[in-house]
């Protein structure tokens, strides 16, 4: 037996990604481990104006207000535990003053409306089928905020009412922005609150829902992110302590993946340096005032300085600070 892992073959996507490609990502908790990669190599992202969501009836909530380009009032939000909290966000757009709750969330809304309006990619990752309504309004909440679940009902969507939602949404995203690529993921997370079963029953609602998806909208892609983690890695030496997250070698080698997948060749070579440059600010020495580490700020200061010239799009002023020794610990 040659293989002791279920192996199989990703095609590389026709549409690929550069340095100059701008790149949105919303959904679960695995948007983010993929987005903040591309986003500490320097490729242009807006990462989850919301925070986290995890199903997509807020998904599609958030992506309606950013294209209606949405300014939120007090009528908004909602007092809670000496919080001003948005039941439309994660908890750390939350806080105890009025004013700054509001500015906080409309500063994001108005950066990442702009942002959706010249991505050129969006990836959306579903977590889950289940949403919770706030019994007071019937609103679906993206986040309940650690408010008492009696206060809540909870639903599982069915794969019928997820396509029906994503192809009017789609159609509205193709108007508001029609260079826009959309890929699906589902994230191999697991909702652990929902039982074992309960998890299987809700993330197979969700890949039904995007074949269908992709059968009226054949133009936009599926990545298998889910399915790497299932069928490729299957072992729990590739999870977090609490064995529901992924840790640090699985989102690597998930990275990997999408990195052959979509990324060109030109600009893997982009990230080889830059994932060095990564690497040397995390270095910490000795001592900082010693000879050895004037070189090896002024040396890698060069690196910045060169792959600028070569690549003026890259933002690299963080870089420029730290070798130059500004913001050193």
């Amino acid at each position: 037996m040659e293989n002791y892992r279920t192996l199989f073959h990703i095609p590389e996507s026709e549409h690929k990604i550069t340095y100059e490609t701008p790149l949105f990502f919303i959904g679960s908790c695995f948007t983010e481990n993929i987005g903040k990669k591309l986003e500490e190599l320097k490729f242009q992202v807006e990462i989850n104006p919301f925070g986290v969501i995890y199903n997509p009836f807020s998904v599609k909530n958030s992506l309606e207000m950013l294209m209606d380009d949405k300014v939120f009032t007090a009528e908004d939000l909602y007092h809670f535990n000496d919080q001003w909290i948005s039941f439309y966000h994660q908890t750390s757009f939350s806080d105890p003053d009025l004013e700054n709750c509001l500015q906080h969330i409309n500063d994001k809304n108005r950066r990442a409306s702009a942002f959706l309006k010249k991505a050129e990619f969006l990836f959306i990752t579903f977590g889950t089928a289940r949403i919770f309504e706030w019994k007071e309004t019937g609103q679906v909440v993206s986040n309940c905020h650690k408010i008492p679940a009696s206060k809540f009902a909870r639903k599982l969507l069915s794969p019928e009412e997820i396509t029906e939602m994503y192809i009017s949404l789609v159609q509205d995203l193709t108007d508001f922005n029609p260079g826009l690529k959309i890929i699906f993921t589902v994230s191999p997370v697991r909702h652990w609150k929902d039982g074992a079963t309960g998890n299987q029953i809700s993330k197979s609602v969700l890949l039904v829902a995007i074949h269908s998806l992709l059968e009226h909208f054949p133009q936009n892609l599926y990545f298998p992110a889910y399915e790497i983690v299932m069928d490729d890695l299957r072992d729990y030496r590739f999870y977090a302590e609490d064995m529901l997250h992924l840790n640090k070698t699985a989102v690597d080698y998930i990275w990997d993946k999408f990195e052959n997948t979509f990324i060109d060749k030109e600009n893997r070579a982009i990230t080889k340096e830059i994932r060095q440059l990564v690497l040397a600010m995390s270095h910490r020495p000795m001592k900082s005032d010693s000879e050895s580490h004037r070189k090896f700020l002024k040396a890698n200061l060069e690196k910045v300085i060169q792959l600028q010239k070569r690549f003026p799009f890259l933002d690299v002023r963080k870089e420029i600070d730290y070798f130059s020794g500004k913001n050193q610990e």
